[in-house]
């Protein structure tokens, strides 16, 4: 029988729950702690419980998935027909997570390829798109070519062109974001030299984004609203007139995203897809209410 290539990805993907179900991505769920109850993102924690037990300053942690957790998932896999896996997950700089897919890769039953996006939230998102929809292509191409078995090496080289598609938009991908307080950050150890700005948090307010896989300072603004400005800006310089996906996360502010996203629907001449959708869990308890994100993803075409 014709097996197919499946999509393992983790929750920080924040994808929509269509693509999710079209392609058949498997979601592999990180873990929040308030105070001493842990939840599984996106099953049994929202991120308005995350934004209400932050803004009464309770203890918020996160944790990665644990080796047996993707051990089953790649099993599960297997064991519905997948010829080979594409593992793609938030950045290792950010999280354990990715290194807790690599171990469960080892003794994975069929072949197992971890990526590590150096990304998060539709960043991450649109490298598992761009994956799943040339892993799709294969599958299809595949079926015509044969009714029986694929071989191994041919298995093998689809699995590198599907690595190489979701590799190819993690380079091209920029995610940029507004923040209310670096407290969150500062708290989670997740801005690195951000640190630098938390002792002026208070008289301004930061733009960050993407780099190198870490959170990073980008520019300080003054007030909330030259903040937000001055990131609907920057996605539109980045998009400029390419085809690119475009994703407006937010935590708590619903109102801004969507004023956000139609600005940006206006003003950027070349929209594949527009996304709005609030962060889950995990990445909440990091940046508090407030946030207000745009991914730039540009389209590029498939690896041959």
């Amino acid at each position: 029988m014709l097996g197919h290539l499946a999509l393992v990805t983790d929750s920080t993907a924040y994808l929509p729950q269509e693509a999710v179900d079209r392609h058949r991505i498997q979601v592999v769920p990180l873990s929040v702690a308030v105070g001493d109850e842990v939840f599984a993102e996106g099953v049994e924690i929202s991120p308005k419980d995350v934004a209400e037990a932050l803004r009464a300053k309770h203890r918020v942690t996160t944790s990665r998935p644990s080796p047996e957790t993707f051990t089953a998932a790649y099993r599960a896999a297997a064991e519905a027909g997948a010829r080979g896996i594409v593992s793609v997950h938030l950045s290792a700089e950010l999280s354990g997570t990715a290194e807790a897919a690599q171990l469960a890769a080892a003794t994975a039953p069929i072949p197992v390829r971890v990526v590590d996006s150096r990304l998060v939230g539709m960043a991450l998102g649109s490298c598992v798109l761009a994956a799943a929809e040339l892993a799709d292509a294969l599958d299809a191409a595949r079926a015509a070519e044969s009714a029986g078995e694929v071989d191994g090496d041919s298995t093998e080289a689809d699995l590198d062109r599907v690595v190489s598609a979701a590799e190819r938009r993690a380079e091209v991908t920029n995610g940029f974001f507004y923040v209310d307080t670096l407290e969150h950050l500062r708290r989670g150890g997740r801005i690195g030299t951000a640190q630098a700005l938390v002792g002026s948090a208070l008289a301004v307010k930061p733009l960050l984004h993407l780099a190198g896989g870490r959170i990073e300072p980008l520019e300080k603004v003054r007030t909330a609203s030259r903040a937000i400005a001055r990131l609907e800006e920057i996605a539109v310089e980045h998009a400029g007139a390419q085809p690119v996906d475009i994703a407006v996360h937010h935590l708590a502010a619903e109102q801004r995203a969507e004023a956000l996203a139609e600005r940006l629907r206006e003003r950027v001449p070349e929209i594949n897809e527009l996304y709005v959708s609030e962060v889950g869990a995990v990445i909440g308890a990091h940046v508090g209410p407030g946030l207000l994100a745009v991914v730039v993803a540009p389209v590029v075409a498939s690896p041959r």
